[in-house]
């Protein structure tokens, strides 16, 4: 663990500065570039072709495949590319084949009816959606192994520059999308959505341009403690054949990682740990899958939502990421996660807001700015925390599994928020009081386990 004494802020921002942010950056614009093609995108479209907003909500049922993605974590750990990964590395080598499958999915919807083919539009949609959940796997192992394992200051503000470029990824490629998608609708193209995808797949081609520019570190103590794992449970079976080697590595590969994790951290304290993991950030997940409907709902255009909830949202989240990435360094992780989930809570009322008074475009500017900023704050606690708590020997599998189960509340749970509003006949104002009440479940096994937990912060 590093020493340091108390740095002034300007000493603290020189983080910043290390080289090594810049590639985090595009990683984290990789890693959040697809949520924009199965979110806001996939949402529109199928609202603009006059589906309901209980079909959106449950068509939002293919974000749950990141939540499964640590099952085929270790896989992406340990296989390597024929061919490409002797080429380009390990890590990237995976990254490229996903991004390809990921452009092939985009020219695939941009040859369909969404309204004749629901069914292969969303069947299209979950290939693209686990094509981005495996990406996420190596894509977050390499960011990690962009930093030294004891340095935690470096550590958090990756953590921070990583959500930077998550929200550039998610914002820019929003304000991309909806932009192209209403200026092939107001030239009169019917098809301009299927039109939009082959856009956003040239975006595809460009991160992996980019993404040559992101040195892969050599990891030989990985696999050397691996192959010594393997090989404690070959001798565990008594012999050493064929069969034993294959069981020891299936076993290492798969288990490995989940008893590294609960022996490092003790059973109760690692379950309390996955109990808040699974609850932090569920109300922000109900709001942000309905807002593009609500908006939409209450009188805003796409350039609008470009304009707000992208364009000025980007410009938020980068500003407070950076101030969040600070304030984690200075604090320290625990109290960072306590604040934002605060400040989550408290900025889901500013929609109650708009949705009571109306179409008012400063009031939504000023909702957006809050939850942005509150959502920043929130995401780099999030991230530095659980970068912190894996294992460099199991990194992609250990930090697949927890930000997989982070997802399993989102997504799964979120997957009702359009029939909660059915149910609550419309009223968006109550339905974002019941979205702000949801943090505090996750704070109070926070609040258990934050004199216990061991981080290198």
């Amino acid at each position: 663990m590093e020493i340091y004494k108390k740095q002034s802020l300007s000493e603290t921002f020189k983080v910043y500065f290390d080289k090594r942010m810049i590639k985090i950056l595009l990683l984290g614009a990789i890693s959040g570039f697809p949520w924009v093609i199965i979110g806001s995108s996939l949402s529109l479209w199928l609202k603009e072709d006059g589906l309901s907003r209980s079909t959106i909500g449950w068509a939002g049922l293919i974000f749950a495949v990141y939540a499964f993605n640590y099952l085929w974590a270790p896989i992406v750990d340990r296989i390597r590319i024929p061919v490409l990964t002797e080429k380009v590395g390990h890590r990237r080598s995976w990254i490229i084949i996903m991004q390809t499958v990921i452009l092939i999915s985009l020219v695939c919807w941009s040859l369909i009816n969404p309204i004749a083919n629901l069914a292969l539009v969303i069947s299209i949609g979950l290939i693209i959606a686990i094509a981005s959940a495996t990406q996420d796997i190596t894509v977050d192992a390499l960011r990690i192994e962009q930093i030294g394992e004891n340095e935690g200051r470096s550590m958090q503000a990756g953590a921070a520059m990583a959500v930077v470029g998550w929200w550039t990824g998610y914002k820019l490629g929003g304000v991309i999308a909806l932009n192209v998608a209403e200026f092939f609708q107001n030239i009169g193209i019917n098809n301009y959505w299927q039109i939009t995808f082959l856009i956003l797949g040239i975006v595809i081609i460009f991160f992996n341009i980019c993404l040559m520019f992101v040195n892969e570190p050599n990891q030989f103590n990985r696999k050397e403690n691996q192959k010594q794992t393997d090989k404690m449970i070959e001798e565990k079976l008594g012999s050493s054949n064929i069969a034993t080697k294959t069981i020891a590595w299936l076993t290492g590969t798969v288990i490995g990682p989940v008893i590294s994790f609960f022996k490092k951290n003790g059973f109760n304290i690692a379950i309390a740990i996955l109990g808040f993991v699974f609850l932090f950030k569920i109300g922000e997940a109900f709001l942000g899958r309905m807002s593009v409907i609500f908006y939409k709902e209450i009188g805003f255009t796409k350039s609008d939502i470009a304009l707000y909830s992208k364009g000025l949202g980007w410009i938020t989240t980068v500003i407070f990421t950076l101030l969040g990435g600070l304030f984690a360094i200075r604090s320290g992780v625990i109290k960072a996660m306590f604040i934002s989930g605060i400040l989550m809570a408290s900025t889901n009322l500013l929609f109650s807001l708009l949705a009571w008074s109306g179409k008012s475009e400063l009031l939504f500017a000023i909702a957006v700015i809050f939850d942005d900023m509150a959502a920043a704050f929130a995401t780099v606690a999030f991230v530095a925390f659980i970068s912190m708590l894996v294992d460099r020997t199991y990194t992609a599998t250990q930090y697949a599994l927890l930000a997989s189960i982070g997802t399993a509340g989102r997504t799964t749970l979120a997957a009702s928020s359009g029939a909660l509003v059915d149910w609550l006949n419309g009223d968006w104002g109550i339905f974002f009081i019941i979205t702000a009440l949801m943090v505090i479940p996750s704070l109070i096994f926070l609040y258990m386990i934050k004199d216990k937990l061991k981080l290198n912060d």
